[in-house]
């Protein structure tokens, strides 16, 4: 099975409700879409909402970096791309970027670092063997990607 990357798995539109009153996209609901673009990509993994259900096991958003880059406005299409960036037996490190779905600019971009939680004990947990295994395939499939120029970023106040 081939793997593409980056993925393409998930796109949307500005809904009418997440707008805000400068008049675009307010930034609560950037992290809302990508928290779906996440869902997709977990679920694209074998570790979305059915995996929580067969297996008592889930994921915890740890740390996330949102950088706006240009705003949206009600109605327009949105296309996410994701790299998968790194995991170990506990954690998996990935990046999204939003652009506009028919344009093609670049509006946000997101990098988060999840943890694998056993839901009984609410505790970081290792993930499965066969879980681990479709990780290593699709980070393989990424591995060769240039690292996004985004990832890592750190807030800096200018100085003055």
């Amino acid at each position: 099975m081939m793997i593409e990357a980056p993925l393409r798995i998930y796109t949307d539109s500005v809904r009418p409700e997440w707008i805000d009153y400068n008049g675009h996209m307010n930034v609560a609901y950037y992290v809302l879409a990508f928290d779906y673009a996440t869902d997709a990509f977990f679920d694209y993994l074998g570790i979305g909402q059915a995996y929580k259900t067969g297996s008592g096991c889930s994921t915890f958003a740890a740390d996330m970096n949102v950088g706006y880059r240009r705003e949206v406005h009600a109605g327009d299409p949105l296309a996410f791309t994701t790299w998968f960036l790194g995991f170990d037996d506990k954690r998996l490190h990935y990046y999204h970027e939003m652009y506009h779905g028919i344009e093609g600019w670049l509006s946000a971009t997101c990098e988060l670092l999840s943890l694998h939680i056993d839901m009984g004990a609410r505790r970081v947990s290792p993930f499965p063997g066969a879980v681990l295994e479709r990780l290593r395939q699709v980070r393989a499939a990424h591995a060769a990607l240039p690292l996004p120029d985004a990832v890592g970023r750190r807030i800096r106040t200018p100085r003055g």
